[in-house]
């Protein structure tokens, strides 16, 4: 997969359920895992939360978002000496349901940032097969493109071309910043200038207006970089040594290149193999990956609570209402155990404090009963 398009017109996905079991102690069939294929990089968000569930990076990861509900036990499970052959069952559980958001980050080594007609499909182009849209407008570019760069035998890394950036893209301008996501992804960002300004820009003030926006991203802020200065080949020898020597004053390294002759290309691609072989010598970070949940087993008040609800009483709590959901009660001995387990647990004591008589219905788990001493 390499892109999430298969799931533009299909939003909900059901996996198939499990049967019921048989006679003669046969357990029904388990149903069946529903996978639902996506393209590497793709990160899974819970849609109320925004909690990130799984960031799928290796070819293979999966993640488990939604479970199935237990299967119910046959009576032969509530066989006791006092009742031994008792028509007692219970119901399958519902499985888990929730909205996810999907979005993907493409992998690259190294992430190409700039304003709008920089040059950064143009060098795709020149340095890998990709053959990018190029076009003299802004936001040619509407979506990442990738390319492998051979920079030498045994060396090479991925590039990403990345839809230009304006000021005030994280306030939405342009096309918004929700491609940076992708840069996200990068090990070393490429940040590109015009530097003949071509465009009737400065090059140092574009560097410093796309250095705001990466800064609006907190994982982009101190990601590792380098400067290329493209068009040069539109300067003069003396211009360009003037606008190299504004970018050092500044304490910035520029390389300049061309990337429709090829000026400074190999020098380029040199550099950013080094530079992504030092960070490999490096001792990596570990990467922040999805938060995990962690539940503590504390008490943390009554397990279940006793109201008043017009005529009825309601009983709420996780283990009286779980039961009542799993227990097929159009059996009297169904209807016995129910009481039973409703009296080890304090419910009945806890409704009788509140005045109940059995001629007052409870209700739990959204099934109303008419409980019988």
């Amino acid at each position: 997969m390499n892109t999430l398009l298969h799931l533009q017109d299909q939003v909900h996905f059901r996996a198939s359920p499990g049967q019921a079991g048989g006679p003669n102690n046969r357990t029904g069939k388990a149903g069946k895992d529903l996978v639902v294929p996506v393209p590497l990089g793709t990160v899974v968000r819970e849609e109320g939360t925004g909690e990130v569930l799984a960031d799928l990076v290796r070819d293979g990861d999966q993640v488990v978002v939604a479970r199935g509900g237990r299967g119910g036990r046959g009576n032969k499970a509530f066989a006791s000496p006092r009742r031994q052959a008792p028509y007692i069952r219970e119901l399958g559980e519902r499985g888990e349901e929730l909205w996810l958001l999907l979005e993907i980050r493409v992998l690259a080594d190294v992430g190409i940032v700039g304003f709008p007609n920089v040059g950064k499909s143009s060098l795709l182009s020149r340095v890998s097969s990709k053959r990018a849209k190029i076009g003299a407008y802004p936001f040619t570019t509407l979506a990442p493109n990738l390319g492998v760069v051979q920079v030498e035998p045994g060396t090479q890394f991925v590039l990403a071309d990345l839809p230009g950036l304006i000021e005030g893209a994280h306030e939405g301008k342009g096309l918004g910043d929700r491609f940076l996501r992708h840069a996200t992804r990068a090990r070393v960002l490429l940040h590109m200038v015009d530097l003949a300004g071509s465009e009737g820009r400065d090059p140092l003030e574009d560097y410093r207006t796309i250095r705001k926006e990466l800064a609006s991203w907190e994982e982009l802020a101190r990601k590792p970089e380098m400067v290329a200065g493209n068009k040069v080949d539109l300067l003069s020898p003396e211009a360009a040594e003037e606008a190299l020597g504004r970018f050092a004053r500044e304490g910035i390294e520029l390389v300049p290149i061309s990337a429709k002759t090829g000026q400074g290309v190999r020098e380029l691609l040199l550099k950013l193999g080094q530079k992504l072989q030092t960070l490999e010598a490096q001792p990596q970070a570990v990467a922040s990956g999805p938060r995990r949940r962690v539940w503590k087993l504390t008490p943390s008040g009554p397990s279940f609570e006793v109201v008043e609800a017009g005529e009825a009483f309601e009983v709420r709590g996780w283990v009286p209402e779980r039961l009542a959901r799993r227990l097929d009660l159009t059996t009297p001995d169904a209807q016995g155990y129910l009481w039973e387990r409703l009296d080890k647990l304090g419910v009945v004591a806890a409704l009788r404090r509140r005045g109940w008589t059995p001629q007052r219905p409870v209700r739990i788990g959204g099934r109303q009963f008419e409980l019988e001493e």
